[in-house]
């Protein structure tokens, strides 16, 4: 696989990563052999950083879109991530409440299906019972 693909599976920022690995090919073998036991370069990058945008997003609990949004476009280091967590800005406590209404509204609509399917499956109990 492409050292992008590979990259994203292991969770680490491409152009952070050893010019070997960005210029190979990586085997589906070898991924699976980095992510049991990752290399130093690796433990260190999933530390410290800098980390993808899916990862800043997860850590600071938005959107990828949120992160765009509040003006982050590049990747960021723990450290960096750390001290927006602490700074607190506006667009950041914003962008993790509209994640926390998303979040609720999945559990809402995930148990209104789930109510749904069983009233449809008692119906077609009681149609196979008459």
């Amino acid at each position: 696989m492409k050292p992008a693909t590979a990259a994203k599976k292991l969770g680490v920022y491409l152009e952070a990563t050893p010019a070997e690995f960005q210029e190979g090919v990586v085997t589906r073998a070898e991924l699976t052999a980095l992510q049991a036991e990752p290399p130093q370069w690796l433990v260190d990058l999933r530390a410290n950083g800098p980390h993808p945008r899916p990862v800043v997003a997860q850590k600071l609990g938005v959107s990828i879109s949120g992160l765009a949004r509040g003006g982050v476009t590049e990747a960021l280091t723990t450290e960096q991530i750390e001290a927006l967590k602490a700074e607190n800005p506006e667009w950041l406590q914003a962008e993790r409440a509209t994640q926390a209404d998303v979040r609720k509204e999945n559990v809402r609509v995930k148990k209104l299906h789930a109510e749904q399917a069983a009233k449809r499956a008692r119906r077609a109990a009681e149609a196979d019972e008459a």
